[in-house]
Protein backbone atom coordinates (compact mmCIF):
# COMPACT_ATOMS: atom_id res chain seq x y z
CA UNK A 1 0.00 0.00 0.00
CA UNK A 2 1.15 3.46 -1.03
CA UNK A 3 0.13 6.53 0.24
CA UNK A 4 0.13 9.89 -1.80
CA UNK A 5 1.89 12.91 0.24
CA UNK A 6 0.49 16.58 -0.73
CA UNK A 7 1.49 19.33 0.95
CA UNK A 8 -0.93 19.82 3.56
CA UNK A 9 0.07 16.14 4.99
CA UNK A 10 3.61 17.85 5.08
CA UNK A 11 4.91 18.45 8.64
CA UNK A 12 4.94 22.31 9.00
CA UNK A 13 8.06 23.92 10.31
CA UNK A 14 8.24 24.52 13.96
CA UNK A 15 8.62 28.35 13.13
CA UNK A 16 8.10 29.97 10.39
CA UNK A 17 10.92 32.45 10.04
CA UNK A 18 8.78 34.14 7.11
CA UNK A 19 5.46 34.38 9.22
CA UNK A 20 7.96 35.62 12.00
CA UNK A 21 9.45 38.02 10.00
CA UNK A 22 6.05 39.63 8.73
CA UNK A 23 4.37 39.72 11.97
CA UNK A 24 7.02 41.75 13.44
CA UNK A 25 7.37 44.41 10.65
CA UNK A 26 3.48 44.36 11.33
CA UNK A 27 3.76 45.15 14.62
CA UNK A 28 5.96 47.69 14.02
CA UNK A 29 3.92 50.59 15.86
CA UNK A 30 4.84 48.65 18.76
CA UNK A 31 8.69 48.86 18.67
CA UNK A 32 8.54 51.80 16.88
CA UNK A 33 7.06 53.21 20.13
CA UNK A 34 9.20 51.30 22.16
CA UNK A 35 12.20 52.82 20.83
CA UNK A 36 11.07 56.36 20.62
CA UNK A 37 10.36 55.36 24.45
CA UNK A 38 14.10 54.82 24.99
CA UNK A 39 14.81 57.52 22.93
CA UNK A 40 12.87 59.93 25.29
CA UNK A 41 14.02 58.14 28.38
CA UNK A 42 17.77 58.61 27.55
CA UNK A 43 17.56 62.00 26.59
CA UNK A 44 15.14 62.94 29.58
CA UNK A 45 17.75 60.87 31.76
CA UNK A 46 20.54 63.32 30.72
CA UNK A 47 18.33 66.47 31.55
CA UNK A 48 16.90 65.59 34.78
CA UNK A 49 19.31 63.47 35.87
CA UNK A 50 22.80 65.42 35.00
CA UNK A 51 25.94 63.26 36.80
CA UNK A 52 27.76 65.01 39.52
CA UNK A 53 30.26 67.08 39.21
CA UNK A 54 33.39 65.12 38.43
CA UNK A 55 37.27 64.97 39.15
CA UNK A 56 39.94 63.40 37.44
CA UNK A 57 43.50 62.39 38.02
CA UNK A 58 46.41 59.78 36.34
CA UNK A 59 48.86 58.88 39.02
CA UNK A 60 51.83 56.94 37.39
CA UNK A 61 53.12 53.92 39.52
CA UNK A 62 56.23 52.59 39.85
CA UNK A 63 55.87 48.45 40.65
CA UNK A 64 59.85 46.86 41.70
CA UNK A 65 58.54 43.54 39.66
CA UNK A 66 57.64 45.33 36.41
CA UNK A 67 57.83 43.09 33.62
CA UNK A 68 57.48 43.65 29.62
CA UNK A 69 55.04 40.95 29.80
CA UNK A 70 52.84 41.77 32.85
CA UNK A 71 49.18 41.51 31.39
CA UNK A 72 47.98 44.17 33.60
CA UNK A 73 47.93 41.96 37.07
CA UNK A 74 50.26 44.87 39.11
CA UNK A 75 47.74 47.84 38.63
CA UNK A 76 44.56 46.02 39.24
CA UNK A 77 46.16 45.13 42.27
CA UNK A 78 46.75 48.78 42.74
CA UNK A 79 42.92 49.32 41.67
CA UNK A 80 41.51 47.13 44.43
CA UNK A 81 44.10 48.83 47.04
CA UNK A 82 42.64 52.27 45.99
CA UNK A 83 39.01 50.89 46.97
CA UNK A 84 39.92 50.21 50.68
CA UNK A 85 39.26 51.53 54.12
CA UNK A 86 42.75 52.34 54.83
CA UNK A 87 43.39 55.17 51.59
CA UNK A 88 39.86 56.27 52.26
CA UNK A 89 40.54 57.20 55.58
CA UNK A 90 43.58 58.28 55.41
CA UNK A 91 41.99 61.13 52.33
CA UNK A 92 39.18 61.76 54.70
CA UNK A 93 41.98 62.42 57.30
CA UNK A 94 43.70 65.04 55.16
CA UNK A 95 40.70 67.02 54.11
CA UNK A 96 38.71 66.70 58.43
CA UNK A 97 35.99 65.64 56.97
CA UNK A 98 33.55 63.70 59.12
CA UNK A 99 32.06 61.41 56.23
CA UNK A 100 32.48 57.43 56.89
CA UNK A 101 35.08 55.72 54.73
CA UNK A 102 32.33 53.50 53.73
CA UNK A 103 30.33 56.10 52.31
CA UNK A 104 33.36 58.09 50.36
CA UNK A 105 34.45 54.64 48.68
CA UNK A 106 30.84 55.27 47.43
CA UNK A 107 31.92 58.44 45.32
CA UNK A 108 35.57 56.96 43.66
CA UNK A 109 36.64 54.82 41.28
CA UNK A 110 40.22 53.54 39.92
CA UNK A 111 40.88 52.24 36.60
CA UNK A 112 44.34 50.87 34.60
CA UNK A 113 44.95 52.58 31.61
CA UNK A 114 48.45 50.89 31.32
CA UNK A 115 50.42 49.00 33.70
CA UNK A 116 51.76 51.78 35.25
CA UNK A 117 49.20 54.74 34.96
CA UNK A 118 46.42 54.64 37.22
CA UNK A 119 43.05 56.91 36.70
CA UNK A 120 41.07 57.99 39.56
CA UNK A 121 37.29 59.73 39.20
CA UNK A 122 35.98 61.74 42.23
CA UNK A 123 32.53 62.89 42.15
CA UNK A 124 31.49 65.43 44.65
CA UNK A 125 28.56 68.57 45.54
CA UNK A 126 31.13 70.65 43.47
CA UNK A 127 33.43 70.97 41.45
CA UNK A 128 35.99 72.43 43.98
CA UNK A 129 34.81 69.96 46.45
CA UNK A 130 35.47 67.04 43.54
CA UNK A 131 39.20 68.58 42.25
CA UNK A 132 39.89 68.13 45.90
CA UNK A 133 38.98 64.94 46.82
CA UNK A 134 40.77 63.53 43.72
CA UNK A 135 44.10 65.06 45.29
CA UNK A 136 43.72 63.88 48.84
CA UNK A 137 42.65 60.26 47.47
CA UNK A 138 45.89 60.54 45.14
CA UNK A 139 48.47 61.68 47.68
CA UNK A 140 47.34 59.12 50.12
CA UNK A 141 47.59 56.44 47.47
CA UNK A 142 51.26 57.52 46.46
CA UNK A 143 52.15 57.89 50.07
CA UNK A 144 50.22 54.19 50.49
CA UNK A 145 52.00 53.02 47.66
CA UNK A 146 55.60 54.60 48.47
CA UNK A 147 55.35 53.42 52.30
CA UNK A 148 54.90 49.40 51.27
CA UNK A 149 57.48 49.60 48.90
CA UNK A 150 59.86 51.08 51.75
CA UNK A 151 58.50 48.87 53.91
CA UNK A 152 59.49 45.99 51.84
CA UNK A 153 62.78 47.33 51.21
CA UNK A 154 63.44 47.43 54.62
CA UNK A 155 62.05 43.98 55.61
CA UNK A 156 64.54 42.48 52.38
CA UNK A 157 67.95 44.88 53.36
CA UNK A 158 67.44 43.56 56.90
CA UNK A 159 66.52 39.62 56.17
CA UNK A 160 69.98 40.35 53.80
CA UNK A 161 71.80 41.63 56.75
CA UNK A 162 70.60 39.22 59.30
CA UNK A 163 71.73 36.34 56.71
CA UNK A 164 75.33 38.30 56.40
CA UNK A 165 75.81 38.74 60.49
CA UNK A 166 75.37 35.03 60.55
CA UNK A 167 77.54 34.24 57.94
CA UNK A 168 80.34 36.20 59.79
CA UNK A 169 80.06 34.42 62.87
CA UNK A 170 80.90 31.34 61.29
CA UNK A 171 83.37 32.87 59.01
CA UNK A 172 84.87 34.15 62.85
CA UNK A 173 84.66 30.05 63.91
CA UNK A 174 86.57 29.33 61.04
CA UNK A 175 89.49 32.03 61.14
CA UNK A 176 89.49 30.72 65.05
CA UNK A 177 90.37 27.07 63.76
CA UNK A 178 92.56 27.88 61.27
CA UNK A 179 94.81 29.77 64.16
CA UNK A 180 94.07 26.73 66.45
CA UNK A 181 95.04 24.61 63.92
CA UNK A 182 98.23 26.07 62.97
CA UNK A 183 99.49 26.11 66.66
CA UNK A 184 99.23 22.49 68.04
CA UNK A 185 100.23 20.80 64.41
CA UNK A 186 99.75 16.96 64.16
CA UNK A 187 99.88 14.13 60.84
CA UNK A 188 96.37 15.64 59.96
CA UNK A 189 97.40 19.21 59.74
CA UNK A 190 97.56 20.17 56.48
CA UNK A 191 94.57 18.43 55.27
CA UNK A 192 92.39 20.10 57.85
CA UNK A 193 93.88 23.69 56.97
CA UNK A 194 92.95 23.06 53.32
CA UNK A 195 89.27 22.25 54.10
CA UNK A 196 89.30 25.17 56.74
CA UNK A 197 90.58 27.91 54.03
CA UNK A 198 88.41 26.63 51.61
CA UNK A 199 85.28 26.95 53.69
CA UNK A 200 86.15 30.43 55.14
CA UNK A 201 86.83 31.50 51.17
CA UNK A 202 83.02 30.46 50.59
CA UNK A 203 82.05 32.24 53.71
CA UNK A 204 83.43 35.48 52.97
CA UNK A 205 82.25 35.31 49.29
CA UNK A 206 78.71 34.75 50.74
CA UNK A 207 79.13 38.10 52.85
CA UNK A 208 79.95 39.93 50.33
CA UNK A 209 77.05 38.81 48.29
CA UNK A 210 74.59 39.14 51.23
CA UNK A 211 76.35 43.00 51.79
CA UNK A 212 76.13 43.88 48.33
CA UNK A 213 72.22 42.69 47.81
CA UNK A 214 71.08 44.49 51.03
CA UNK A 215 72.68 47.84 49.94
CA UNK A 216 70.97 46.82 46.30
CA UNK A 217 67.71 46.99 48.07
CA UNK A 218 68.60 50.13 49.84
CA UNK A 219 69.56 51.79 46.48
CA UNK A 220 66.51 50.93 44.78
CA UNK A 221 63.76 52.21 46.55
CA UNK A 222 64.45 55.85 45.94
CA UNK A 223 64.30 54.58 42.44
CA UNK A 224 60.85 53.14 42.89
CA UNK A 225 59.55 56.16 45.43
CA UNK A 226 60.73 58.82 42.46
CA UNK A 227 58.72 57.04 39.81
CA UNK A 228 55.43 57.05 42.19
CA UNK A 229 53.97 60.27 41.23
CA UNK A 230 51.03 61.98 40.46
CA UNK A 231 51.89 62.97 36.71
CA UNK A 232 48.48 64.82 35.59
CA UNK A 233 46.62 66.89 38.36
CA UNK A 234 42.99 66.32 39.48
CA UNK A 235 40.66 68.45 36.98
CA UNK A 236 36.89 68.70 36.56
CA UNK A 237 35.20 66.79 33.84
CA UNK A 238 33.88 68.79 30.96
CA UNK A 239 30.27 67.96 30.83
CA UNK A 240 28.36 68.42 27.56
CA UNK A 241 24.39 68.21 27.90
CA UNK A 242 24.27 67.65 23.92
CA UNK A 243 26.50 65.15 23.62
CA UNK A 244 24.89 63.22 26.68
CA UNK A 245 21.77 63.07 25.86
CA UNK A 246 22.86 62.06 22.35
CA UNK A 247 24.85 59.16 23.83
CA UNK A 248 22.02 57.97 26.10
CA UNK A 249 19.19 58.34 23.46
CA UNK A 250 21.45 55.86 21.00
CA UNK A 251 21.46 53.79 24.37
CA UNK A 252 18.08 54.20 24.99
CA UNK A 253 16.92 54.05 21.36
CA UNK A 254 19.19 50.62 20.93
CA UNK A 255 17.35 48.86 23.91
CA UNK A 256 14.19 50.12 23.34
CA UNK A 257 14.54 48.56 19.36
CA UNK A 258 15.78 45.10 21.11
CA UNK A 259 12.94 45.32 24.19
CA UNK A 260 10.28 46.18 21.42
CA UNK A 261 11.72 43.63 18.65
CA UNK A 262 11.90 40.59 21.68
CA UNK A 263 8.02 41.33 22.86
CA UNK A 264 6.76 41.53 19.03
CA UNK A 265 8.92 38.08 17.74
CA UNK A 266 7.35 36.30 21.34
CA UNK A 267 3.77 38.16 20.99
CA UNK A 268 3.72 36.58 17.20
CA UNK A 269 4.46 33.73 18.02
CA UNK A 270 2.27 33.13 21.05
CA UNK A 271 -0.71 34.65 19.61
CA UNK A 272 -0.47 32.51 16.04
CA UNK A 273 -1.75 35.05 13.77
CA UNK A 274 -1.85 34.61 10.25
CA UNK A 275 -0.64 37.24 8.21
CA UNK A 276 0.23 35.34 5.10
CA UNK A 277 -1.96 34.81 2.15
CA UNK A 278 -0.74 31.45 2.55
CA UNK A 279 -1.80 30.84 5.67
CA UNK A 280 -4.71 32.36 5.93
CA UNK A 281 -6.52 30.38 2.95
CA UNK A 282 -4.79 27.06 4.47
CA UNK A 283 -6.65 27.74 7.72
CA UNK A 284 -9.84 29.15 6.46
CA UNK A 285 -10.15 26.57 3.45
CA UNK A 286 -10.81 29.19 0.87
CA UNK A 287 -8.84 31.21 -1.89
CA UNK A 288 -7.63 34.71 -1.39
CA UNK A 289 -9.61 36.50 -4.51
CA UNK A 290 -8.96 39.68 -4.14
CA UNK A 291 -6.62 42.46 -1.13
CA UNK A 292 -7.62 45.84 -0.16
CA UNK A 293 -5.18 48.62 1.53
CA UNK A 294 -5.67 49.60 5.11
CA UNK A 295 -6.29 53.14 6.00
CA UNK A 296 -2.58 53.36 7.23
CA UNK A 297 -1.10 52.49 3.21
CA UNK A 298 0.78 54.91 0.89
CA UNK A 299 -0.83 57.30 -1.32
CA UNK A 300 0.82 54.95 -4.31
CA UNK A 301 -1.27 51.68 -2.60
CA UNK A 302 -4.25 53.11 -1.39
CA UNK A 303 -4.57 54.22 -5.48
CA UNK A 304 -4.04 51.01 -6.73
CA UNK A 305 -6.48 49.48 -3.72
CA UNK A 306 -9.44 51.72 -5.11
CA UNK A 307 -8.75 50.03 -8.48
CA UNK A 308 -8.90 46.78 -6.76
CA UNK A 309 -11.79 47.61 -4.81
CA UNK A 310 -13.76 48.71 -7.88
CA UNK A 311 -12.90 45.31 -10.22
CA UNK A 312 -13.87 43.60 -7.04
CA UNK A 313 -17.22 45.12 -6.55
CA UNK A 314 -18.12 44.58 -10.41
CA UNK A 315 -17.47 40.79 -9.82
CA UNK A 316 -19.26 40.36 -6.90
CA UNK A 317 -22.31 42.26 -8.34
CA UNK A 318 -22.15 39.74 -11.39
CA UNK A 319 -21.74 37.12 -8.86
CA UNK A 320 -24.65 38.30 -7.31
CA UNK A 321 -27.04 39.21 -10.55
CA UNK A 322 -26.05 35.22 -11.68
CA UNK A 323 -26.73 33.58 -8.46
CA UNK A 324 -29.84 31.98 -7.27
CA UNK A 325 -28.98 32.36 -3.82
CA UNK A 326 -28.31 34.84 -1.57
CA UNK A 327 -24.89 36.53 -0.88
CA UNK A 328 -23.45 37.37 2.47
CA UNK A 329 -20.17 39.72 2.87
CA UNK A 330 -18.95 38.28 6.81
CA UNK A 331 -16.25 39.91 8.43
CA UNK A 332 -13.41 39.45 10.28
CA UNK A 333 -11.51 41.89 12.14
CA UNK A 334 -12.61 45.09 9.18
CA UNK A 335 -16.50 45.90 10.07
CA UNK A 336 -15.80 49.48 8.73
CA UNK A 337 -14.23 48.18 5.51
CA UNK A 338 -16.80 45.55 5.14
CA UNK A 339 -19.51 47.87 5.38
CA UNK A 340 -18.20 50.69 2.72
CA UNK A 341 -17.20 47.59 0.55
CA UNK A 342 -20.93 46.44 0.50
CA UNK A 343 -22.54 50.08 0.49
CA UNK A 344 -20.23 50.48 -3.24
CA UNK A 345 -21.93 46.56 -4.33
CA UNK A 346 -25.58 48.02 -3.29
CA UNK A 347 -24.60 51.20 -5.69
CA UNK A 348 -23.25 48.93 -8.14
CA UNK A 349 -26.54 46.69 -7.70
CA UNK A 350 -28.68 49.82 -7.90
CA UNK A 351 -29.01 50.11 -11.71
CA UNK A 352 -30.47 46.96 -11.38
CA UNK A 353 -33.74 48.08 -9.61
CA UNK A 354 -34.07 48.29 -5.65
CA UNK A 355 -31.28 46.47 -3.31
CA UNK A 356 -31.42 45.50 0.17
CA UNK A 357 -29.07 44.83 2.57
CA UNK A 358 -29.51 42.37 5.42
CA UNK A 359 -27.41 44.09 8.83
CA UNK A 360 -26.34 41.21 10.64
CA UNK A 361 -23.26 43.60 11.67
CA UNK A 362 -22.79 43.89 15.82
CA UNK A 363 -22.02 47.03 15.30
CA UNK A 364 -23.14 50.50 14.80
CA UNK A 365 -21.95 51.19 10.97
CA UNK A 366 -24.82 50.53 8.90
CA UNK A 367 -27.68 50.49 11.24
CA UNK A 368 -26.27 53.46 13.14
CA UNK A 369 -25.73 55.07 9.56
CA UNK A 370 -28.00 58.65 8.43
CA UNK A 371 -29.33 57.60 4.71
CA UNK A 372 -28.69 59.34 2.12
CA UNK A 373 -30.29 59.90 -1.25
CA UNK A 374 -29.74 56.69 -3.78
CA UNK A 375 -28.60 54.53 -0.14
CA UNK A 376 -29.85 50.89 -0.12
CA UNK A 377 -32.46 49.91 1.79
CA UNK A 378 -30.73 48.40 5.48
CA UNK A 379 -32.91 45.79 7.66
CA UNK A 380 -31.84 43.72 10.74
CA UNK A 381 -31.65 39.97 10.30
CA UNK A 382 -35.06 39.52 11.55
CA UNK A 383 -36.84 40.93 8.80
CA UNK A 384 -34.27 39.44 6.15
CA UNK A 385 -37.39 36.63 5.35
CA UNK A 386 -39.60 39.67 4.47
CA UNK A 387 -37.78 40.72 1.92
CA UNK A 388 -39.43 40.49 -1.85
CA UNK A 389 -38.43 37.99 -3.69
CA UNK A 390 -38.43 40.32 -6.82
CA UNK A 391 -35.45 42.75 -5.46
CA UNK A 392 -31.59 42.39 -5.45
CA UNK A 393 -30.51 41.52 -1.55
CA UNK A 394 -27.34 40.01 0.39
CA UNK A 395 -26.03 40.26 3.30
CA UNK A 396 -23.94 41.86 5.68
CA UNK A 397 -22.18 39.92 9.01
CA UNK A 398 -19.39 39.52 10.85
CA UNK A 399 -17.95 36.25 12.11
CA UNK A 400 -16.05 37.59 14.65
CA UNK A 401 -16.06 35.72 18.71
CA UNK A 402 -19.46 35.98 19.65
CA UNK A 403 -21.31 35.51 16.58
CA UNK A 404 -24.86 33.82 15.99
CA UNK A 405 -23.77 30.88 13.81
CA UNK A 406 -27.50 30.20 12.97
CA UNK A 407 -27.93 33.36 12.02
CA UNK A 408 -25.44 33.31 9.11
CA UNK A 409 -27.50 31.23 6.21
CA UNK A 410 -30.31 34.19 6.76
CA UNK A 411 -27.49 36.33 5.42
CA UNK A 412 -26.62 34.40 2.51
CA UNK A 413 -25.75 30.11 1.67
CA UNK A 414 -22.91 31.87 -0.05
CA UNK A 415 -20.54 34.32 1.17
CA UNK A 416 -17.29 36.08 1.35
CA UNK A 417 -14.86 36.48 3.88
CA UNK A 418 -13.30 39.72 4.41
CA UNK A 419 -11.02 38.93 6.85
CA UNK A 420 -7.95 41.53 8.17
CA UNK A 421 -4.44 39.60 7.79
CA UNK A 422 -3.06 39.03 11.44
CA UNK A 423 -6.27 39.58 12.99
CA UNK A 424 -7.28 36.51 13.64
CA UNK A 425 -5.93 33.18 15.12
CA UNK A 426 -5.11 29.82 13.53
CA UNK A 427 -7.53 28.80 15.64
CA UNK A 428 -10.60 30.90 15.25
CA UNK A 429 -9.94 30.36 11.80
CA UNK A 430 -10.63 27.21 11.68
CA UNK A 431 -13.40 27.36 14.26
CA UNK A 432 -14.90 29.57 11.14
CA UNK A 433 -14.31 27.06 8.62
CA UNK A 434 -16.06 24.64 10.53
CA UNK A 435 -18.76 26.96 11.71
CA UNK A 436 -19.49 28.35 8.11
CA UNK A 437 -19.72 23.84 6.72
CA UNK A 438 -21.83 23.31 9.56
CA UNK A 439 -24.13 25.84 8.91
CA UNK A 440 -23.95 24.63 5.08
CA UNK A 441 -22.88 28.21 3.87
CA UNK A 442 -20.62 28.19 0.83
CA UNK A 443 -17.21 30.17 1.16
CA UNK A 444 -16.96 31.74 -2.74
CA UNK A 445 -13.56 33.27 -1.44
CA UNK A 446 -11.63 35.29 0.93
CA UNK A 447 -10.96 39.26 0.45
CA UNK A 448 -7.69 39.93 2.69
CA UNK A 449 -7.19 43.73 4.14
CA UNK A 450 -4.23 45.35 4.86
CA UNK A 451 -2.21 42.13 3.63
CA UNK A 452 1.33 42.49 3.80
CA UNK A 453 3.19 44.36 0.78
CA UNK A 454 5.97 42.36 0.81
CA UNK A 455 4.08 38.67 0.87
CA UNK A 456 4.77 36.30 -2.30
CA UNK A 457 3.00 33.47 -1.11
CA UNK A 458 0.11 32.32 -2.86
CA UNK A 459 -3.05 32.76 -1.55
CA UNK A 460 -5.11 30.14 -3.75
CA UNK A 461 -5.96 26.38 -2.84
CA UNK A 462 -5.31 23.99 -5.77
CA UNK A 463 -7.12 21.45 -4.04
CA UNK A 464 -10.06 24.05 -2.72
CA UNK A 465 -12.84 21.55 -3.62
CA UNK A 466 -11.74 19.61 -0.71
CA UNK A 467 -11.88 21.79 1.57
CA UNK A 468 -14.82 24.52 0.48
CA UNK A 469 -18.34 23.40 0.00
CA UNK A 470 -18.39 25.27 -3.57
CA UNK A 471 -16.58 22.72 -5.96
CA UNK A 472 -18.20 19.24 -4.16
CA UNK A 473 -21.79 20.38 -2.74
CA UNK A 474 -23.47 22.25 -6.14
CA UNK A 475 -24.97 20.32 -8.86
CA UNK A 476 -25.40 21.98 -11.99
CA UNK A 477 -28.37 24.73 -11.68
CA UNK A 478 -32.10 23.73 -13.40
CA UNK A 479 -34.75 25.94 -13.19
CA UNK A 480 -37.42 25.83 -10.80
CA UNK A 481 -41.05 26.37 -11.36
CA UNK A 482 -40.96 30.08 -10.69
CA UNK A 483 -38.55 30.88 -13.82
CA UNK A 484 -35.94 31.39 -11.40
CA UNK A 485 -32.85 28.62 -11.49
CA UNK A 486 -32.26 26.05 -8.23
CA UNK A 487 -29.00 25.01 -6.82
CA UNK A 488 -29.30 21.08 -5.66
CA UNK A 489 -27.25 20.49 -2.74
CA UNK A 490 -25.20 17.27 -1.85
CA UNK A 491 -25.27 15.92 1.64
CA UNK A 492 -22.55 17.12 3.63
CA UNK A 493 -20.87 13.41 3.49
CA UNK A 494 -20.76 13.82 -0.25
CA UNK A 495 -18.96 17.09 -0.39
CA UNK A 496 -16.56 15.61 2.09
CA UNK A 497 -15.76 12.73 -0.40
CA UNK A 498 -11.62 12.71 -1.14
CA UNK A 499 -11.05 12.18 -4.89
CA UNK A 500 -9.88 8.59 -6.57
CA UNK A 501 -6.03 10.18 -6.60
CA UNK A 502 -5.79 11.24 -2.73
CA UNK A 503 -7.19 7.74 -1.34
CA UNK A 504 -4.67 5.12 -0.10
CA UNK A 505 -3.49 2.80 -2.05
Amino acid sequence: MTTRTTPESAAAPLLDLHSLVVSVRRRRRLWGCTALLGVVCGGGMAVLLPPPPTAVTKVLVAHQEDQPSDPGTLIRTDVALLRTTRIADTALRSLKSPEKPEDFMKDYEGSGLTNNVLEIKVTGDTGAEAVARAQALADAFVADHVRRIQENANAEAKTLLVQRDRLQKELDQVNKAIADGSEEGGPNAPADSESLFSRRAELTSQISDFGQRASQASIGTPRLVAGTQIVDAPRTVRYSLPKTAATDGAIGLALGLAFGLAVASVGSVVADRPVLRRDIAANLGASVIAELPGRSSRRRRRRRGKAARTRLVASLARTLRGSSEPLSLLELGCARATSVLALDLAGELSADGPVVVVDGLPGPELADRRPRPGDPTVVGVERAAAVAHQELRFGVGSVAPGTAWTDLPYLGTRTVLVVRAGHGSAAWLHTVARQLADQRVAVLGVVLVDPDPGDRTDGTLWEGPLTALRGRSERPARWNGAGGRRTERLPMWAARVPDSDQEVR
